[in-house]
């Protein structure tokens, strides 16, 4: 995933690009980077890894020798970037969000058209921000070629371009990821996130519909391409990754979470002593949970944050589940003997609530249950990455199909979204059985798109049922 912060501005603007920046360290965990523009020194950029430091630690120094009135920063779970691009549209810096599934196919396209290179990147990969680049350099100007991009790109792809006039802010074709503009007396900001220009003096403007391209200058937001009328934005976004104080077409994060639990609870015919929230994103769910129930909330274990890196960073699994394991202190007093209901956000792999429950089990707890604020993720995702997965058979949900399978039996997974089919009702005794929960319920998907309160077809919920 990622996330972009941007600003054009009369006076400097380095502090509000820092700030605002680093309020999207929850999208990234590899890289992140600035890249100003001001009419005396030109364009200046910094880049660094972001894996094993905050951001703040790590462009400190940066932010107190960089200056200018223009500036894009970024986090990203992947590819160095903003990149500095010197083509025939003159010197610009790009930066991006999205997931790009046919690079060879328009690799070798534009081989096909001329002689052009790539850096590869460490793992042999092509940058995605150096791939948009590219496209958008084929047309004669920016506005086009961004549109040809949003065109070809099969997946989904949101463009910041820097220039010395201002910031070509472009949200991808389908409206996949947010695009927020805000406002204050000398300056126009474009964020992700749509909290995190509000303490830094911005109010709220509007959020950019799918597809539109707007230029962002000190003096004002000016439409280039309209919006166009289908939208899929990501629900998941609501369910984990979008931070509690965001809101997206004007829904509450929190609220929505809050609605996932109390819908959760209508549902429930358990009787636990106490709901907790699996810290920090099942949270609100389980306060939803409990307020709709009645049933204490309380927190059994406390995540300790302040020097632990989050827990899915490493690239290596028993890594990331050790440091899983290593954030959650127990608090005896409140699981010794007790029966306690967890909300986690959902279940991926399975393996770190697996190993929580296991943790409670063996500080005293006599019975866990476990209830997933989403449905089970039946697909990976093909328009954001959201983890480096490599395959499907990461999601616990295939390997357990893929048992099913191994027994002789046709597989159709239209019966496995369906949450009133006997299918159904087996693979989640199958994945309570291996990662041995007392109960298993997920969020049914229809209860998950009310807690939104939008239009379902203005949302993707492609990872949970296929419906692209």
């Amino acid at each position: 995933m990622g996330g972009f912060f941007g600003v054009a501005a009369k006076e400097d603007c380095v502090f509000d690009l820092f700030f605002g920046t680093d309020y999207h360290s929850h999208l990234g965990t590899r890289r992140a980077g600035m890249a100003v523009y001001s009419k005396e020194k030109g364009y200046d950029r910094a880049i660094h890894n972001i894996e094993n430091a905050p951001f703040r630690t790590k462009f400190d120094k940066d932010v107190n020798e960089m200056s200018g009135n223009i500036g894009i920063g970024c986090i990203s779970d992947y590819e160095p970037q903003p990149l500095m691009v010197r083509s025939h549209h003159g010197t610009y810096a790009i930066s991006t969000v999205g997931k790009i599934n046919n690079t060879d196919a328009i690799l070798k396209d534009i081989f096909a058209k001329g002689h052009s290179h790539f850096l590869e990147m460490s793992g042999g990969d092509i940058n995605a921000t150096e791939l948009v680049a590219a496209i958008v350099n084929q047309k004669d100007n920016l506005v086009e070629g961004i549109r040809y991009a949003q065109e070809i790109i099969d997946g989904s792809m949101t463009i910041l371009i820097m220039t010395p006039k201002g910031i070509y802010a472009a949200r991808d074709r389908m409206g996949r990821t947010p695009v927020a503009i805000g406002k204050k007396d000398d300056a126009h900001c474009v964020s992700f996130e749509s909290f995190a220009y509000l303490n830094l003096g911005y109010t709220p403007v509007r959020e950019l519909g799918p597809g539109e391209i707007v230029v962002v200058e000190p003096d004002g937001v000016h439409t280039l391409v309209n919006p166009g009328k289908d939208m899929k934005i990501c629900t998941f976004l609501w369910v984990y990754y979008g931070y509690p104080s965001s809101s997206y077409e004007g829904i509450s994060v929190e609220k929505m979470r809050y609605n996932c639990g109390s819908r959760l609870a209508e549902r429930d015919d358990v009787k636990p002593d106490i709901v907790a929230g699996v810290p920090d994103s099942g949270t609100a769910h389980a306060v939803g949970y409990a307020n709709r129930s009645g049933i204490p909330f309380s927190r059994p274990f406390i995540k300790y944050t302040p020097t632990w890196p989050r827990s899915f960073m490493p690239t290596i699994q028993t890594q990331r589940n050790l440091i899983a394991r290593m954030k959650l202190i127990p608090v005896h007093d409140l699981i010794q003997d007790q029966s306690l209901l967890l909300i986690d956000d959902s279940i991926v792999r399975g393996t770190q609530l697996r190993e929580t429950t296991e943790f409670l089990y063996q500080s005293g707890a006599k019975e866990v249950h476990i209830r997933p604020a989403c449905p089970p993720l039946l697909f990976g995702c093909k328009y954001l990455n959201f983890s480096r997965s490599s395959s499907e058979m990461d999601l616990i949900t295939r390997r357990v199909l893929k048992e099913i399978e191994q027994e002789g039996k046709e597989i159709d997974l239209k019966a496995y979204v369906d949450p009133d089919t006997p299918e159904y009702a087996d693979m989640v005794e199958r994945i309570r059985k291996q990662l041995n929960f007392t109960s298993l319920r997920f969020h049914r998907l229809d209860d998950m798109i009310a807690s939104v309160g939008i239009d379902r077809e203005k949302l993707c919920t492609y990872c949970w049922d296929g419906r692209e």
